[in-house]
């Protein structure tokens, strides 16, 4: 089970790896003309220099066309048993999920931002970013959080100290923000600040979400 997993996230990286290989160019497009707009047939392989090189090759922001960038890279990730879906589409920015051994994979974000990402964002402009969502992770609630809390309360009290959750913003969203105040002798410790962070990543699993610290300027 090790040696498949290592050789899974190997390919996940090699993918990542292939796809920062092909850019645009570096010179700016002022004025790309949208010469296409529905879904095409690709037999190239989306690496190839031939493919999403110029403004001509490049598209407007439509589940079609995200859909039709994806086909170029599906035939990767279903090589190592996994697969991409389209989860929505809010303004600029593209929701994806990964599926089977993609979805688990340690090089899921490696894979969604530097392979997936910076294809879709190359061949789309007019996306902002792409947010992976994973599957049955719960959602970032006030009740959740202070579940979570519930957890290293007990620890921080016999060190005298205490969590409190201020606030939660942005549940759903592209970046929502968990604000907590800890007080007491642990109140300047990193290392706790880092241990309660990690178990709400843990929790909650989503992308891009932060954790912060009332009254902490740093």
């Amino acid at each position: 089970m090790m040696v498949s997993t290592t050789a899974h996230a190997l390919g996940c990286l090699a993918l990542a790896a292939v796809a920062a290989a092909y850019t645009l160019p570096s010179t700016k497009i002022n004025a790309p003309r949208w010469r296409r707009t529905a879904r095409r047939a690709v037999d190239l392989s989306p690496f190839e220099e031939e493919v999403i090189r110029s403004a001509d090759d490049q598209y407007p922001l439509t589940l079609d066309n995200v859909e039709m960038i994806l086909d170029e890279l599906r035939p990767y990730l279903m090589s190592d048993g996994g697969n991409v879906r389209v989860s929505g589409i809010e303004g600029p920015v593209v929701r994806l999920q990964l599926e089977g051994a993609c979805g688990d994979c340690p090089s899921s974000t490696m894979t969604m931002k530097m392979g997936l990402e910076r294809r879709l964002k190359e061949a789309i402009p007019e996306i902002s970013e792409v947010v992976q969502v994973l599957p049955d992770a719960p959602d970032i609630t006030e009740e959740a959080v202070d579940e979570v809390l519930d957890g290293v309360r007990p620890f921080l009290s016999v060190a005298g100290g205490s969590i409190d959750l201020v606030s939660v913003s942005g549940s759903g969203g592209i970046q929502p923000t968990v604000v907590l105040k800890l007080e007491g002798k642990s109140a300047s410790l990193f290392s706790v600040k880092n241990e309660i962070s990690q178990r709400i990543h843990r929790h909650f699993m989503a992308s891009g979400l932060r954790v912060e610290w009332d009254g902490d300027n740093n």
